[in-house]
């Protein structure tokens, strides 16, 4: 016990601390004739992951030293990233310089904010990934897979032995063993470097889309989806028959297969969420999804007079289901928004996010008023406690139709445009319209799948005096995981060999020459903060 609380106050620490810029990979070139051997020298403890290299085809991960000797016709650039157990780098491409004898991918003239103590890109504590696992965890809970389960499997442990409670606690712990061994799994099918293209990536985006539209549509009733009753039966079967903590552990193993209609949409959700963050995140998401899915098996084995009080299956059951669905369809936009900005294909523009999702809300609403007079009064105001805010944060949204910010959302719908002002996309062409006309820079480093960026454009850059003071500058805007046409390589390339920082959002001022004016400043909500730090 005394290890694991030592491992978990670890593992919070650095992940609470900010990180700078770092380059555990360092490449080297020797020339042999009409060959060349290319050698990456990797730093203990991290690994490097090579995305992409011509026609050659990796599904290794290099520790230590990586090496390859190439004719010099087939010299190709090396797309690569690297990963410790805490994170992740952005991809970075190296190209070898003809006689060049040593290269790395970072110049050698980095200012001196490459030393500035910055959050991760896109980087969110274990803590909250936990948080979220656990909030998912609660949800599944109610679900109609889960809840009925709940009295049947405490009753079950409790007839079965003497020691049923102990017996009870024990299937918690293996709920919470299997689920993390999900997150676990998934770390190691798919690697550090495929967990950290996730969140851009437009076929893993589309696909949970739809997804969580398919479970949507068969929590409205349109259609049951359950894994085969073979499975399930199967597995009980071995369980009734075996003995000790084997026999709990086949019995939990059930549960995740009964309950995998209603929990499926949940976790993935979770794991693409968590994906990217650092290696450590999917598991520390299961890890607290579980906890909360095993919280009412372990409380009704010690107290199982609380079953007598528990609310039973029944109507309230669909009711929620039907809640979860617009829910469902709700978050399944941010996945379709996330690959329409970073491929550029323009299908859901902001006001239509929006509108969808004012629907689901009122939705949600409508339903849970249409029949209200036929339940009972205390379903009635549980279902009122649900009906206001719903209702009241449609209202909320609608203005959002026309250009409102609509904080609340920031970190779920496609970035507001800056109003009444040009933004440059382009790094040069920024750079000469600020030469031309004598004018300050500001480059705003982002990325359309981060969402500390969405909160910052809202609470921060659509500040109306913020917006005033930036009316002094020439605006660039930067998306480091742009895919069309290697534009947020080229970005994410600007921001590390000039800027020395791998990290969004990240703001710097320049002067009208291209000069750096002031240290860079990351992530915040706070607008007074970023107008001290404004110069003009």
């Amino acid at each position: 016990m005394k290890r694991l609380v030592t491992t978990i106050i670890a593992i919070f620490t650095a992940v609470l601390v900010s990180a700078q810029l770092v380059q555990p990979v360092t490449w080297s070139a020797e020339e042999m004739g009409d060959s060349i051997r290319l050698t990456a020298t990797i730093e203990d403890g991290w690994h490097m992951n090579i995305i992409e290299f011509g026609d050659r085809e990796f599904e290794q991960e290099f520790s230590g030293s990586f090496t390859v000797t190439l004719a010099k016709e087939e010299l190709c650039p090396i797309r690569y990233n690297a990963c410790d157990d805490k994170m992740c780098t952005a991809p970075e491409i190296y190209e070898y310089a003809q006689n060049d004898r040593e290269q790395t991918t970072v110049s050698n003239d980095q200012t001196s904010v490459a030393n500035t103590q910055l959050p991760l890109t896109n980087e969110r504590s274990l803590l909250w990934i936990f948080v979220l696992g656990f909030l998912g965890g609660l949800l599944a809970v109610f679900t109609p897979c889960v809840w009925p389960i709940i009295p049947m499997t405490v009753s079950f442990f409790l007839k079965r032995t003497d020691k049923g409670t102990k017996n009870a606690l024990l299937y918690g712990l293996s709920i919470i063993v299997l689920y993390v061994g999900l997150g676990l799994l998934v770390t190691v099918l798919f690697g550090a470097s495929a967990l950290n293209e996730l969140s851009t990536n437009a076929v893993v985006n589309i696909f949970f889309f739809l997804l969580l539209v398919v479970f949507a549509l068969s929590f409205f009733g349109l259609f049951e989806i359950t894994l085969p009753d073979s499975w399930s039966t199967a597995i009980d079967s071995k369980a009734r028959s075996t003995g000790g903590f084997l026999s709990i552990l086949l019995m939990a193993f059930t549960l995740v297969i009964v309950s995998f209609s209603c929990t499926a949409p949940i976790i993935g959700t979770l794991l693409v969420e968590a994906a990217g963050k650092s290696l450590l995140a999917p598991t520390m998401g299961m890890l607290g999804f579980a906890v909360a899915l095993a919280l009412p098996f372990s409380l009704f084995a010690l107290f199982p007079q609380w079953l007598k009080s528990a609310p039973k299956s029944g109507d309230w059951m669909k009711s929620f289901k039907v809640v979860l669905a617009f829910l469902e369809l709700a978050l399944s936009l941010k996945f379709l928004s996330v690959a329409d900005l970073a491929y550029g294909w323009g299908i859901l523009p902001r006001w239509l996010f929006l509108a969808i999702w004012i629907a689901c809300f009122a939705g949600i609403g409508i339903y849970l008023l249409w029949d209200i007079r036929r339940v009972n009064m205390v379903r009635k105001w549980i279902r009122i406690l649900v009906i206001v805010p719903s209702m009241a944060f449609a209202a909320y949204l609608v203005p959002g139709l026309w250009g409102a910010p609509v904080k609340a959302v920031s970190a779920f719908a496609p970035p507001m445009p800056m109003e009444g002002k040009e933004v440059y996309h382009d790094y040069e062409e920024g750079l000469a319209y600020a030469r031309q006309t004598g004018k300050p820079v500001i480059v705003d480093f982002t990325g359309y799948g981060c969402v500390n960026c969405r909160k910052m454009e809202a609470f921060v850059l659509a500040d109306d005096k913020v917006q005033e003071r930036l009316q002094n500058y020439v605006f660039i805007e930067l998306f480091v995981d742009d895919k069309r046409d290697g534009i947020g390589d080229k970005n994410s390339r600007i921001q590390r060999e000039l800027f020395g920082s791998n990290a969004q959002p990240f703001y710097v001022q320049l002067d009208s020459s291209g000069q750096q004016i002031s240290e860079p400043v990351a992530f915040t909500t706070d607008p007074q903060i970023f107008l001290d730090w404004l110069l003009y």
